[in-house]
This record gives C-alpha cells, structure tokens and sequence, in this order.
C-alpha cells in the first residue's frame, strides 16, 4: 500500500472511529471524550488498524491548539488580568505542591535517581488541558467559577513547562549556565512581540481581508494566524497552545471576534477528536501488561495525591466543598506535556527509556479515568448552595437595567432589543445563564437584592430599573433597595399576582403588570373570535375589561381589595346562574346578555 493511499485509510479510520464511538459513549453518559480513547485503542493496540500513533499524536495537537485560541477568544485581556491571583497564586501553589510530592513517591519508588525523580515527579504534576477544557464544554461548566480556577491553573501549567525543560539542561549538566537565562529572554520576547501584533496588526488585517469580502481568505487568514503564532511561540520554546491563546486573548475585543471563532470551531472540533484518538492509539499495551502491577499501584496513587492537594489549596483560597470536589476531580490526571518532558529526559538521559514509556503509559491512562472520576465526583457533592459564578460586569451599564431573565424577563428583553436599546441582565441562575448564552443573550451573574452588585451592573447610570425575578419576596426586597439608594432610578416591575400590584401601586412604582394578564386577555379575545364573535367586537370587548380591571385597580389600590366590586363587568354582579347568551341575527352575541350572573374574578387573576 502507498504511503498516500495508507494516508487516506487512517483518515477514513479515525473519522469513522469518531462517528462511531462518541454517540454511543455519550448516549451512555461517559461523554465524547472517553469515547474516543476507546476507539482509538481499539483501532489501534487491538486491532492494529494504525501503527504510528505518535505521528498522528503530533497533527492531532493542533486540536489543543485551536481549542486555546477559542477560549482565548472568550477572555478580554482585562479579564485575564481579573484572574492574575488564581493564574500565579493557585496555579504555582499547585504545580509546586504537587511536584515536590509526587518527587518524594518517585524516589521512594526507587525506580530512578533524584534527578530523575525530580523531573517525573514535576512531569505528573501537569494536567490535560485537552480534556479537562473538553469536559467543561460538554458540561457547560467553562464560565463557572470552578471552570475558571481550574482554567487558571491549566494556563499556569503551559507555562510551567518552559522552567521545567530548562530544568533538564540544568540538570543534564550539558550546557552553560546562561542557556536557561537566555531562553528565558527569548520567551519573554516572543510573548512581548505576538502582544504587540496583536494590538496593531491582527485588527488591520482582518479589516483589509474583510474589505475584499472572499469568505475563503478570511478562513485562511484565521488558520494562519492560529498556527503562525503556535509556530512563533513553539520557536522561543513556549508551547504552541499559548502562542493560539494569546492570539485570541489580543482579538477578544475585535468585531470580527464571532466570525473568528466560528470559521475556527470545525477544525478544532475535527483535530480535538482526532488528538483524544491518538492518545488511545499511543498506548503501549506491551508496556502496560509487562508493568501491570507497578502502573495498576501508581495510577491511583498519583491521581489521589494530586486531587487532595488541589481540593486543598482550592479551599485555603476561599473556594466551597463543592467547586474544590469539581476542581480536584477535574485536574487530577496527567498532561500532554508530560509527554514531551519525559520524552527530552529521555533523550537528555535522566530517564531510560522503559522508565519513560511507563509514565507516558501511566499518564494516557490517568486520562482515560478521568472522565470517570468527574462522574464519581458527583456523590461528594453537598449540593446544599446554589452554583456560583464569577460576577464579571465588564461591558454593563446600559439604560435600561434587568434584574431576573424569567420567561417574562426574556419576551421584554427582546422587545427592547429589537427597539435598538441595550439592556443590562442580571440573574443568579447559573443555569438559566447558560441557556440565555446558547440563545445569545449576554447575561450577567449577580444578586440583585445586593447593594454591590447593582453598582457594578451600572445602575448608577441606569435610567429604568426592570425587575422581572419570579418570587414577590425578591422583588420587594430589589424594590426597597432601588428606592432606598436609587431613587433616580424608574421602576417597572412584573407583579406577582393581583395583590401584589395592589402593594407595589402603594409603594410609588412608576409601571407594574401581571405576568398573566395580557396573556389572559388575548386568550379570552381568540377564543370569543372562535366561537364566532367578529374580530373588532372581541377587541372591543377585551379592551372594556382591560380599562375596568385598570380603574378597579386604582380604586383598590386608594381603598382596599374589596373596593370596585361592581366594575369588572358592564352589568352588576347577581348571584344567579350563567345562563347561555342570546345570538343576534348577524350571529354576534348581545352585549347586554353576554355575561349575565358573572362572579368576580378571584384576587390572584
């Protein structure tokens, strides 16, 4: 078989894998990720579909690659300024701690000497951004505050890994003194060079492409920009995942953000796929049955160390039982990087060979069990609080404000949205975040019976205040807040039930409606027309009672709930039966026997 035709058979393998695996493992709720380890070791150690899964190992980062651009896309150079305390605080705490831990186990193991045992330990401190970043997508779990420390310290670690191979040099003695220092400045140099191309040129280019309008050079120039500063920063000795990440942390705030991530999303999607595969493909059965007792042992061990540690240092920085629990079950495996660092150790001669094949095996199996042990995590879960998220304003301060996105919330939005006015929504519902987000609403995490958080969503310049949360004590509570400190501000509000606008008409609100009534009256209106009352008739009739319910209200709201009992109807209230009313020639309903006996509406309508 030519190479060329051998080429295209383990394409169709993989993709056929792909197609395969992922479905079923995610219809049995393993998720996608497991999947394709599975398909990958069955294509390969099993059935030797594919030989060399290193090679593809190395297409396939790219994968890691377009993945670090997206989310970089994501996160303004603000925001990553925002998370600098758990990108070096949590982030060194942890490659530290665990290092030195999984040190000691590694000398003690006697397997290797303390050199050696210095690098393997450092190496198995890494964890898999690839999976780790893939099990928060599919869980919708990114923007978290769980997602966000553990992100943190993901970003940490690809830039650890820069010290850790200038550690080998350090530690081969083969080289001079100033090596590490120099590449450290050419590090420094590069980063300072793709930030500088980023602020002044990668906006201009896509503003010139742009112009042309050929969609095709825009792809192409989204891919070369990826790759070219993956390719710049792999030069200067950083890995190739930052160098996509810092391109797309410089085009955050570009307008051509969104087109940018979704020219980029099928090929990161593909090669992610494809990079999990390999890592199953890349697995040395060999290698694991001649250890099986040692890397049986070790796998549990080191994956238990890492998590305790990380469960640890998450609750010493403030973080609850639950968000520590996800991010120590999250991170506890071994990294992409590992791979590299063994294998320079390797070359360099700190480790032998068979030592580094057992911790390359050690490692692709801990992220096998990973998604696992995120399904595991569950049960130690307390549950008792409501998920958090990180209460990030940046970008709020519109003219209307919006506390609470509820199904009222989200229909006005979209009124005043499409009237060319921005709006600035707060919710504490995670969930309901999430699912605004797939729907592209931009909704803001925060309390709004909080004096803090109604100052950094801009109420201060705010000229209404909406409040459509779904409890009347919340409102009331957002009510009394705004009046208090706000008074500026206009209130319109939903109201809970007839009641409740009774009680906010009492408290001076400028507008407040029922969630139910409008609905109510054009259900009325609808179903009259069905039943064959002309269209301007129904409209006449439901405006009667809209106008009556208004001048009851008012009434009710100066006097008390039993005032304007006789005005909802146009006839007064008798307590005898319904009885059917007459129809007219024109097949109209007469008006004057239309609703004779008629009971008052109960207070709640």
């Amino acid at each position: 078989m030519s190479a060329q035709n051998a080429l295209f058979s383990e394409t169709l393998l993989l993709l056929g894998g792909a197609v395969v695996a992922a479905p079923i493992f995610k219809r049995l709720g393993l998720g996608t990720v497991l999947g394709y380890l599975a398909a990958g070791i069955v294509i390969g150690p099993i059935l030797h579909g594919i030989s060399d899964g290193d090679q593809v190992l190395g297409v396939a980062e790219l994968g890691v690659v377009f993945l670090l651009f997206i989310i970089g896309l994501e996160l303004k150079p603000t925001r990553l300024w925002q998370m600098r305390r758990d990108i070096f605080g949590l982030g060194i705490a942890q490659v530290v701690l665990s290092g030195l831990a999984l040190t000691g186990l590694c000398y003690l193991s006697g397997v290797m000497d303390w050199r050696g045992s210095v690098i393997a330990g450092f190496g198995l401190a890494l964890s898999s951004t690839a999976f780790a970043m893939q099990i928060l997508e599919e869980k919708g779990d990114v923007n978290t505050r769980y997602g966000q420390r553990s992100f943190s310290m993901l970003l940490f670690q690809d830039l650890a890994i820069v010290p850790l191979l200038a550690l080998i040099t350090i530690l081969d003695g083969g080289a001079e003194t100033a090596s590490p220092l120099q590449g450290f400045a050419v590090a420094v140099a590069a980063v300072a060079g793709m930030i500088i191309a980023g602020r002044y040129l990668l906006t201009p280019l896509f503003q010139i492409i742009a112009r042309t309008g050929a969609r095709e050079a825009m792809i192409a120039a989204a891919l070369f920009v990826v790759m070219g500063s993956a390719t710049l920063m792999q030069l200067a000795g950083l890995s190739m995942a930052m160098g996509a990440f810092l391109s797309g942390v410089m085009l955050a705030e570009s307008s051509y953000r969104h087109e940018l991530e979704a020219d980029i999303e099928p090929f990161r999607g593909v090669l992610l796929a494809i990079f999990f595969m390999a890592v199953g493909l890349s697995l040395e059965l060999d290698v694991l049955i001649d250890n099986i007792l040692l890397i049986v042992l070790a796998v549990p061990v080191i994956m238990i160390v890492k998590a305790v540690i990380i469960y640890c240092i998450c609750r010493v920085t403030g973080s609850s039982h639950d968000e520590a629990i996800n991010i120590a079950f999250l991170l506890p495996q071994g990294g992409e990087f590992g791979f590299v660092l063994f294998t320079t150790a390797s070359g360099a001669g700190l480790l032998t060979a068979s030592t580094a094949s057992r911790l390359v095996a050690i490692v692709t199996l801990s992220m096998a069990l990973t998604p696992l042990g995120v399904a595991l995590s569950k049960r130690l879960l307390v549950g008792n609080k409501q998920e958090q998220l990180d209460e990030d304003f940046e970008g709020a301060g519109a003219d209307v404000l919006m506390v609470g996105f509820s199904r009222f919330g989200q229909i006005a939005a979209q009124i005043l949205l499409a009237g060319g006015r921005d709006v600035t929504v707060i919710d504490f519902s995670a969930d309901r975040i999430r699912q605004a987000a797939s729907f592209g609403f931009r909704i803001y995490f925060g309390d709004g019976t909080r004096k803090e958080v109604l100052r950094a969503a801009g109420i201060d310049h705010a000229k209404i205040v909406v409040v459509c949360t779904h409890r009347r004590e919340i409102t009331d509570k957002v009510i009394e807040l705004v009046q208090a400190d706000y008074p500026h501000a206009r209130l319109f509000v939903r109201s809970y039930d007839r009641i409740h606008s009774i009680a906010l008409r009492g408290r001076g609100v400028d507008y407040e409606l029922r969630e139910t009534l409008e609905s109510g009256l054009l259900f009325g209106q609808k179903t009259l027309e069905a039943l064959g009352v002309a269209e301007q008739k129904a409209i006449a009739i439901s405006e009667d009672i809209r106008k009556r319910d208004e001048q009851r209200l008012v009434l009710q709201a100066a006097e008390g709930l039993q005032a304007g009992r006789d005005m909802l109807f146009s006839q007064p209230v008798r307590p005898e039966p319904l009885i059917k009313p007459k129809r007219q020639v024109d097949g109209t309903f007469d008006e004057a026997t239309a609703v004779p006996g008629a009971r008052e509406a109960p207070a709640d309508a």
